[in-house]
């Protein structure tokens, strides 16, 4: 199983991003890391029609990188209803907390309250 690494990015952006049962959740976009720890943490998905797309979040813990997708271990549904972010929007700090509350992980900002995550 290969980690994705923020330095890989560029490598898998446009990459599809699959369920468990392989059924197309959408395009990788970005990777957003942990503050704490600079471990990828998050990606986000570019979901929806040609001229109304967004950005999905969706965790990566148990992500696995096959040769042309990535496979995170959360369904489609729940990840099309994840909260989003236009596609030049960037995700506002206050807004964070709700993403980790979807998918029930909790949610810690950094000892002088630095938020969790980072785009990179």
């Amino acid at each position: 199983m290969s980690k994705i690494h923020a330095a890989d990015v560029r490598e898998w952006r446009n990459r599809d991003v699959v369920d468990l049962k392989g059924h197309k959740i959408g395009v990788l976009e970005s990777i957003y890391v942990n503050t704490a720890t600079d471990e990828s943490a998050m990606a986000t998905v570019r979901i929806g029609l040609p001229t109304r797309q967004r950005l999905a979040f969706v965790p990566l813990d148990d992500a696995v990188l096959g040769p042309d997708y990535v496979r995170v271990a959360y369904p489609k549904a729940l990840v099309k209803k994840a909260p989003s972010v236009g596609m030049d929007d960037i995700l506002p700090a206050e807004e964070e907390e709700a993403i980790f509350q979807h998918y029930d992980m909790a949610y810690r900002t950094g000892a002088n309250g630095e938020r969790q995550l980072a785009r990179r």
